[in-house]
């Protein structure tokens, strides 16, 4: 598995329900030494956006079908401050790379 290869899977919320996400992107931090996963269920917040969740995972349980489907997979919390702040760097620094792609179609094709 590729650390931005996107991939479904099965998380439990707080009410105890299944949700079908899909992992946007997975990230090992140089900092903490934890593996992270960012994704999404594909819900709309009250401002239109799509929620993006992040977790901490261990690359041993991603284990997949024949479909590419993943099973439930175990996520953890992320409890400190500085966890949140080096995911929220990587989401600024995703978007603007799209934004500068989307403004710039030609350049981004280039590379």
């Amino acid at each position: 598995m590729q650390e931005n290869e996107s991939f479904k899977f099965k998380a439990i919320d707080e009410e105890g329900r299944q949700l079908d996400c899909e992992a946007l992107f997975l990230f090992e931090s140089p900092e903490t030494k934890k593996n992270y996963i960012v994704y999404t269920d594909h819900s709309i917040d009250n401002a239109g956006n799509t929620k993006v969740y992040a977790s901490i995972y261990d690359p041993k349980d991603l284990k997949s079908d024949e479909d590419n489907e993943f099973a439930a997979l175990p996520l953890k919390p992320i409890e400190t401050e500085k966890e949140w702040k080096i995911i929220e760097t990587i989401l600024n620094e995703m978007q603007s790379q799209i934004e500068s792609a989307s403004a710039n179609p030609e350049t981004s094709q280039a590379e």
